[in-house]
């Protein structure tokens, strides 16, 4: 079985490996369904789609009814606006056929202007956090790719406690000295705050 771990300070144990569910966007469901009992008979328990990729969140559904409770379960806006993004959320909790989600995630949050969007008022991070108040999520991270993404994650950081952030973590990646030394930043205030960190 895979190891598990501390998923920061939400309380749940995540096994050391996620599962990225983009590949189940073009995936027919009886080839999905093949692939979920995997992570059963390996105990993987974290489960991270988005709104954005595909059919992904239709081919999870289904097994929602009788798994719910096996897996902590992660979706992703790509909205900045509120309304927008309150309207992508249920539309997920729709097609994932469940009454909330444990992490929603502002997805590949890196442009500063999409970050000024998203963090003012009438913005995504506002409502994900009725959102959260309505017990639709249990908790708020923030997710990005790219060179810059640790820098923007500690912005992020400062101006609002998410409870997780996602980024690129390769040898390639560190090779990048000024992305090395933002990445070791970024893991100090997040061990600091308890912040989960997942990488990609």
């Amino acid at each position: 079985m895979i190891p598990r771990a501390p998923f920061g300070r939400t309380g749940h144990d995540s096994s050391r490996v996620i599962f990225g569910a983009a590949a189940l966007g073009s995936m027919r469901q009886e080839r999905a369904d093949e692939l979920l009992a995997v992570l059963l008979e390996h105990g993987v328990n974290h489960i991270d789609t988005a709104a954005s990729y595909g059919d992904s969140e239709l081919r999870v559904g289904p097994w929602m009814a009788e798994h719910r409770d096996r897996f902590f379960l992660a979706t992703k806006t790509g909205e900045r606006r509120g309304d927008d993004a309150r309207a992508e959320l249920e539309r997920s909790l729709e097609r994932l056929q469940v009454d909330h989600v444990d992490l929603i995630q502002l997805h590949n949050l890196v442009e500063p202007d999409e970050w000024e969007v998203a963090h003012g008022p009438g913005g995504a991070v506002e409502a994900l956090e009725r959102a959260r108040d309505e017990g639709l999520v249990r908790f708020v991270g923030v997710t990005g790719h790219g060179l810059r993404i640790a820098r923007m994650h500690l912005r992020s950081l400062e101006r609002h406690p998410f409870d997780s952030v996602l980024f690129p973590y390769s040898f390639v990646a560190l090779e990048d000295p000024a992305y090395r030394a933002d990445v070791e930043e970024l893991l100090g205030v997040c061990a600091e705050r308890g912040v989960a960190v997942q990488t990609i």
